[in-house]
């Protein structure tokens, strides 16, 4: 838990404005001392609070560990849309944002401002493509690429969400859901061949080969359908 509260906070400090709020215009050590701090309190209460509960089982009980793993499960998920909105919503904002800059100003520069009104658009998205058809990919990935438990899935959260943490501070635009997959795949291998359903795994990966002509396809139509309009 110290090391999940230290990687979620450095990455708050870093990605926002929270470390200028927080502790002005630190440095890079400020930051990680910080966040280190912050980690060492958490780990204590979390081992303060759980011990008790984790003596008053037997000491080989996996339902007691998987329990402790359900409540910090809560917080890696947390993390995980944190890290799902670094990037996917820039994913998606990304060029709409370009649009809207050129629509503004008229001319077109390497960099433009984000309005928050348009982070706050896409992530209104992600809220709605989750709450609609969203179950259906969380179907394929929680059930029937391996079985997972809420240990299995703190490691799936932690791995992905600090993935693409990673990737987003280089500025590299990847998917969330790809990278989770990734992480179920990991933890099912790491368990064995046989623990992975891998006729669901070739699905989705057709599913990522056909998605880019696919989207290049109907953005050229669409495309050349507006010219047409207009």
């Amino acid at each position: 838990m110290g090391v999940t509260f230290f990687i979620i906070f450095l990455s708050l400090f870093t990605k926002t404005q929270l470390g200028i709020m927080v502790l002005g215009r630190p440095s890079l050590v400020k930051l990680i001392f910080a966040s280190l701090t912050i980690a060492v309190i958490a780990g204590m209460i979390t081992f303060i609070s759980l011990r008790k509960f984790f003596y008053s089982r037997k000491k080989d009980d996996y339902t007691t560990v998987e329990l402790m793993f359900r409540k910090m499960q809560i917080l890696t998920s947390c993390y995980v849309a944190f890290a799902h909105g670094t990037n996917d919503v820039a994913n998606a904002i990304g060029p709409l944002a370009g649009i809207f800059a050129v629509h503004s100003t008229g001319s077109v520069t390497a960099e433009v401002p984000v309005p928050i009104w348009l982070l706050a658009l896409g992530g209104v998205g992600i809220a709605v493509g989750v709450s609609t058809w969203g179950y259906k990919v969380i179907r394929t990935v929680g059930y029937r690429i391996t079985k997972l438990t809420n240990s299995r899935g703190f490691c799936i959260d932690f791995g992905a969400a600090t993935t693409v943490l990673i990737a987003s501070k280089l500025g590299l635009p990847i998917s969330t859901s790809h990278t989770v997959v990734g992480a179920v795949i990991g933890v099912g291998l790491a368990r064995g061949l046989d623990a992975v359903d891998f006729s669901v795994i070739k699905k989705i990966i057709y599913a990522w080969v056909i998605t880019l002509p696919a989207a290049a396809i109907i953005s050229i139509l669409i495309y050349m359908g507006l010219n047409i309009i207009v």
